[in-house]
């Protein structure tokens, strides 16, 4: 392997489990790239005051902060992360919430969620999926912990447009935005939809279904 695929091979993990000193720095970088996607994705769930939410895979927190603002004082937020150096960094930049109980970290996988089931009026997950092996399994564990009638929406940066990028050549796992929405009515949510998001810097695409 040349220096250049070990520095793009590297890259990618930190992408995906981001860790140490540069899994911080990782986590800043995605606050600033994928806010647009966040945005759009919490407003696609609709969720709203009083509330409870989540974000799983929140990465460099942008959209723990987003949700906190959405339910308010009355609602809580839940954010999950496979990397205990998000969750530490989560953890000091929203310490007074999570004093007061309205954010709660955990760390865990997609698959397998420390909730219990029938928790959540709304669920995120923003450009995590590349990094799932079992994407009908990941949405059937998302699917357990939504009321019924909560909404799950998973961010996605096209696909052909990431494929000619050449860090998502070591790892990453890019599906068609078809193949996502098949895979979440699979898992047995309702009403599966798709939105296409146009760039700059690329297309992305919001995954919307309903427990």
């Amino acid at each position: 392997m040349s220096l250049r695929q070990r520095f793009l091979a590297a890259g990618a993990r930190q992408l995906g489990h981001p860790s140490g000193w540069r899994g911080r720095l990782v986590g800043r970088a995605l606050n600033k790239g994928n806010r647009t996607l966040v945005e759009a994705a919490i407003a696609a769930t609709g969720v709203g005051p009083g509330q409870t939410a989540a974000d799983i895979g929140f990465g460099g927190g942008v959209g723990l902060g987003l949700l906190l603002d959405r339910v308010g004082p009355t609602g809580s937020v839940h954010g999950i992360d496979v990397s205990t150096t998000m969750v530490d960094q989560a953890r000091r930049a929203f310490r007074e919430q999570c004093a007061a109980g309205t954010l709660t970290l955990a760390v865990g996988s997609m698959t397998e969620l420390p909730l219990v089931e029938d928790v959540l009026d709304a669920a995120i997950t923003v450009n995590t999926v590349y990094f799932v092996e079992d994407l009908e399994a990941a949405f059937r564990e998302l699917a357990r912990v939504l009321r019924p009638g909560g909404r799950l929406v998973v961010g996605v940066s096209d696909p052909e447009e990431m494929a000619r990028m050449p860090v998502t050549a070591y790892g990453f796992r890019l599906r068609p935005v078809d193949a996502l929405a098949e895979a979440m009515a699979a898992a047995g949510l309702a009403e599966v939809r798709t939105e296409h998001l146009p760039g700059p810097p690329v297309a992305r695409h919001l995954v919307i279904g309903q427990a």
